[in-house]
């Protein structure tokens, strides 16, 4: 088996990134503390897969799930310090693609 020339570190990093969605949602939640159902509506992806993408965030200590004990119960997610240190690189990768990248039109 080949071993990676690569940082293992940074391998981690680009596996987690690099499932479909979680950066939009991390993205989504730079803006602050949400309900499942607003990151829901604010991006093509299903509920079931929503769910298993903020758990693994979770797992990972990048989204944090706070359970406010109101009636209905209220849920909300955000991203931890760890997460929120993702900021300028998604920033950067937002200002990359302005520039670099052209938005196909659907055909």
């Amino acid at each position: 088996m080949n071993q990676s020339n690569l940082c293992p570190r940074f391998e981690k990093a680009i596996t987690i990134l690099s499932q479909r969605w979680t950066g939009l949602i991390i993205y989504q939640l730079l803006s602050g503390p949400q309900r499942f159902r607003a990151i829901e509506s604010s991006l093509p992806i299903s509920g079931r897969v929503l769910s298993e993408r903020l758990k693994d965030l979770e797992q990972h200590g990048i989204v944090k799930r706070d359970v406010y004990p109101e009636t209905p119960v209220r849920i909300e997610y955000s991203l931890t310090e760890k997460g929120l240190a993702l900021e300028p690189v998604l920033k950067k990768v937002e200002a990359w693609s302005q520039e670099w990248l052209d938005v196909e039109e659907p055909s």
